[in-house]
């Protein structure tokens, strides 16, 4: 059976329910009954996409199998990218959208003009928070890629245009729905590692390659590069601090429950001297030890550090690393007071008191099967297609699921607001040496009472 005929056969509510969808997931404070219950199934979602490159044409694709889901419009100011996604469209059988790509705020007149049940915003991280501010504003449930603040006020703009207007906002942190990570969120459900105490995880992925990039192995960046080198490598060059924090701060947020029962309280940070870039744009056969790139006095730090703290009293340690020759991690750890668990892509390994052998570990495969996610268990074939090994596949159901029913999302605006913030403070931590900064509680304290539903919903 292909995914399409899958999709098509599923039981979509009960995917959602699975997930933790519903209204029992809505915060209560400041949100009017009509937003925090469930309205109804929309069996027709008009969707728009704003930002076709690789990241939003792989939304469309995995959006545009469910039978559902119709798209109306696409709005991006790159020819190409509105090109590859148009034939992606025609290929799943739908109508021609109608196009805005006339200049960079194209999307405001989409959104004005279009009946638009959900926007996906998948575009350069500088638009992320205008574009999700304007969605929300026509009544528009957005669905926004991962990426930092620029400031804290922006985080807290997100947060009040969402209470103020009602409309929902899902912070698309596809790392979450990672078939490891929903094992130990399972782990720790079942409290296989007793009282949490501490976790690591971080952005571990050598971007150099991405950072300069002319599409065929030149050395370049900003105008006439390709991809993330037009916009991504600027803010090596211009910022320092955790960038880039959510892909290993989500799993974690769901492990100890940010926003639920506990939250983030305070954050250091610190980084180490600028010398990859430089480095590598000496050697590359473009570049030489005169080449600009090779002269420039880059910013970031080739490893940022961070360490926070929550209201339980665990401990996070988060790590940036994207300049230097590495194979890709996230570098996952939990640890309670009965054991703990490591894990990568390439290693995997739990040691569990009384369980394991003393002073050794178990290949982390061996548990991470037995507490493999019922989701996982059922769909993992037909998710194998969807992107990042499957998980892009849960992502973009749980988004479309939410937006039918119209209820708040399991990843919602205050845990992205949450996420995102750590990257202005840890560039103001770093900039005074290190210095402690308090992360706000953009719930006012609903997180108090608030229950966990990541993944937990109908097991």
């Amino acid at each position: 059976m292909d995914r399409k005929t899958f999709v098509k056969k599923s039981s979509f509510a009960g995917l959602a329910g699975i997930l933790g969808g519903g209204a029992t997931n809505a915060l209560t404070r400041g949100e009017s009954a009509a937003n925090t219950v469930n309205k109804g199934t929309n069996d027709h979602i008009q969707i728009g996409f704003i930002g076709t490159g690789l990241r939003g044409r792989n939304h469309v694709n995995n959006l545009l199998d469910h039978p559902k889901v119709q798209c109306v419009a696409i709005c991006d100011i790159d020819p190409d990218a509105i090109d590859r996604a148009s034939k992606i469209i025609e290929a799943k059988g739908q109508s021609k959208p109608t196009v805005y790509s006339n200049h960079e705020r194209a999307y405001e007149d989409m959104l004005a003009k279009e009946n638009l049940d959900a926007v996906v915003i998948a575009t350069n991280w500088r638009w992320h928070t205008p574009m999700s501010l304007a969605a929300m504003e026509a009544g528009v449930y957005v669905g926004v890629e991962v990426s930092g603040a620029f400031s804290v006020d922006e985080c807290w703009e997100l947060v009040r245009t969402h209470e103020r207007t009602g409309t929902h906002l899902m912070f698309m942190e596809n790392v979450n729905y990672r078939r490891d990570v929903m094992a130990v969120r399972n782990m720790v459900r079942d409290n296989v590692f007793g009282e949490l105490l501490h976790f690591r995880g971080g952005y571990q992925h050598d971007l150099r390659t991405v950072k300069f990039n002319d599409g065929q192995g030149g050395l370049l960046y900003g105008e006439g590069s390709y991809g993330e080198a037009r916009w991504r490598t600027e803010h090596s060059l211009q910022r320092n601090g955790e960038l880039y924090p959510t892909h290993g701060l989500g799993p974690i947020a769901t492990w100890m429950d940010m926003n639920r029962g506990n939250r983030l309280t305070s954050l250091t940070s610190h980084a180490t001297k600028a010398r990859s870039l430089k480095h590598f744009a000496k050697q590359h056969p473009d570049g030489g030890p005169n080449h600009p790139y090779a002269t420039k006095e880059w910013k970031l730090g080739d490893v940022v550090t961070s360490t926070l703290t929550t209201a339980r009293g665990e401990t996070i340690i988060l790590t940036h690393d994207t300049n230097l020759p590495r194979p890709y991690s996230l570098g996952f750890r939990i640890q309670g007071v009965q054991g703990l668990a490591e894990f990568d892509y390439y290693t995997q390994r739990v040691h569990i008191e009384g369980v394991s052998e003393n002073h050794r570990w178990d290949a982390g495969s061996e548990w991470f099967d037995k507490y493999d996610h019922p989701l996982w268990k059922q769909y993992s074939e037909e998710a194998a297609n969807s992107g990042h090994g499957g998980m892009d596949f849960f992502l973009d159901r749980a988004f479309i699921e939410s937006v039918r029913r119209q209820v708040a999302p399991v990843i919602d605006v205050y845990d992205g607001a949450v996420m995102r913030v750590i990257t202005p403070l840890s560039e103001r931590s770093i900039a005074e040496g290190g210095a402690p900064q308090e992360i706000p509680d953009f719930t006012q304290g609903a997180w108090m009472h608030r229950a966990p539903v990541f993944g937990l919903g109908d097991l």
